[in-house]
């Protein structure tokens, strides 16, 4: 994915400031202009605070994050949690329920039998797969609004915010600017997930103009570059955009090679989605929807469009034959 509204006339007579840090394993960053460079500059040092300190609450590798201590502790009791995370508890759980278990945090157990966390692993083999499915649905989670606990209904049950956490801190980080005052900033984590509101600082531009990037030539059919610079091109007015594919991390098992993304129902790597992509007004969302969309394909992109004829969805698959087709709605 990437941003066409990133450069600045040089008469420009506003400020600009970019500001970045590393967090959750990938990049991100912050652009914003206005009238102040150095308030621009604090507040976007304030929310990139915010997002680390989102990673440290997120992080599966930190012992002392809290959803390390969820992972342990909740198949023993109930846990009370912190506002924040309840509430994104509680929103991919709505997730779960929309994409019918496409999009699931519990998928912590599938990850790590595939060796995406905790290291390299031969592949695994269908009883592996099968006994780690048994350790995965969002049915087997309590959450209890009340009293703001989380409880696991069986023990080996893990939560695993890898397909939301970076949407979810790009939502939180631009919330922070906007009751700073901040009136136009584009934020991105790892150019997988965008958010944006105001307007990009190019004369008479309206809201932020994003591309989105075929897969790599190597993961194409027949190693074939798409013909294409972009798949599509999309303008964001407060709104987010999200992109997941096949790219990125791999895992090789002799011949056969699997990209990062798994489908919480089968327990197995996603087959034929290449990439897809979504636009909708929460990072989170996106974030999520676009992982969900990987695994549950055409069928899952019919029902999206079904349900919200106005949403901007892509979705790039190959059948057998590796024939590739573009699915689009509202581009």
């Amino acid at each position: 994915m990437t941003n066409h509204a990133a450069a600045f006339p040089d008469d420009s007579k506003c400020e600009s400031v970019r500001v970045a840090r590393f967090a959750m394993a990938t990049r991100f960053e912050i652009l914003l202009w206005g009238n102040e460079k150095i308030f621009l500059r604090a507040a976007g040092e304030e929310a990139l605070r915010e997002i680390e300190r989102l990673e440290r609450q997120l992080n599966l590798f930190q012992p002392a994050s809290e959803i390390s201590r969820i992972n342990r502790s909740a198949a023993k009791k109930p846990l009370r949690v912190e506002p924040g995370l309840f509430r994104l508890l509680e929103q991919s759980k709505k997730l779960w329920e929309k994409t019918g278990g496409a999009f699931d945090i519990t998928i912590g157990p599938l990850m790590h039998c595939w060796g995406f966390r905790g290291g390299d692993k031969p592949e695994p083999t269908p009883e592996e797969i099968a006994e780690a499915r048994e350790q995965v649905g969002f049915q087997f989670v309590q959450l209890d609004p009340e009293n703001r606990t989380i409880f696991f209904e069986r023990t080996g049950l893990a939560l695993d915010l890898g397909s939301v956490a970076k949407g979810w801190a790009l939502d939180e980080a631009a919330l922070i600017l906007q009751e700073e005052g901040v009136e136009h900033a584009l934020l991105h984590g790892g150019t997988s997930t965008a958010r944006a509101f105001g307007n990009a600082p190019i004369e008479n531009a309206i809201g932020w103009k994003i591309a989105i990037q075929p897969p790599p030539p190597e993961l194409m059919p027949g190693e074939k570059p798409w013909p294409e610079p972009y798949l599509e091109t999309v303008t964001l007015q407060n709104e987010a955009l999200s992109v997941s594919g096949i790219g990125g991390r791999f895992l090789r098992r002799g011949d056969s090679v699997y990209g990062h993304v798994l489908d919480p129902r089968s327990g197995r790597p996603v087959r034929g989605s290449l990439l897809a992509a979504l636009v909708h007004p929460i990072a989170a969302d996106s974030d999520a929807l676009s992982t969900a969309l990987m695994a549950g394909g055409r069928e899952l992109f019919e029902k999206f469009s079904n349900e919200n004829p106005n949403s901007r969805i892509l979705l790039l698959q190959e059948n057998q034959k590796r024939e590739l087709k573009l699915l689009k709605n509202g581009f």
